[in-house]
């Protein structure tokens, strides 16, 4: 049987976001932040590992395989290395380095796809004590988490219309 990626444990709903659509600001741009993990599995999910790492639209050499492991690594990168400050090896090369893009491979789908759900929880704990004043150094500057999630926001925003871009070229299905 072929593998094929797993629809996401709960499906994007209406409204905009998995969390409160009013009141506190933090559970707000976590439940948004949490949709859009959601509905880049949504939108990968009943595809063959070929089917993902296909680069549908030359000469962009974007794929969805790609597309999930750069975001995996954002995770990572960010919210677990930057924020928390955790002692964890980089993901797909690291900051600056495009093998997360360039090496999907689609003998390694389920693994990469596998990468990113795990990654999602570990992300999620690393931000939970953090409060959104708390700033990091980024590249000599301060920057508040707060700008970090408007930041993994801007991410998702841009990547997720990529895919949704890919998955019509890989199968013509739209509305993920």
């Amino acid at each position: 049987m072929t593998w094929t990626s797993p629809f996401p444990a709960e499906p994007p709903t209406l409204p905009i976001t998995d969390g409160p659509i009013t009141g506190d600001e933090r559970p707000i741009l976590l439940g948004m932040l949490a949709r859009q993990r959601s509905c880049l599995l949504n939108v990968c999910a009943g595809l063959t590992a070929e089917q993902l790492a296909e680069r549908p639209l030359p000469p962009s050499t974007l794929s969805l395989l790609g597309l999930v492991r750069h975001l995996a690594k954002v995770e990572r990168v960010w919210l677990r290395q930057r924020i928390a400050g955790e002692d964890v090896a980089p993901l797909y090369g690291g900051p600056g380095d495009d093998s997360d893009f360039d090496d999907a491979d689609p003998a390694h789908a389920e693994r990469d796809v596998a990468t990113f759900v795990a990654e999602l929880p570990l992300a999620d704990a690393a931000l939970a004590s953090a409060p959104l004043d708390h700033e990091i150094d980024f590249r000599g500057r301060a920057m508040s988490v707060r700008a970090v999630l408007a930041h993994m926001h801007t991410e998702y925003a841009r990547h997720l219309g990529h895919a949704d871009m890919l998955r019509e070229r890989v199968d013509g299905v739209t509305g993920r």
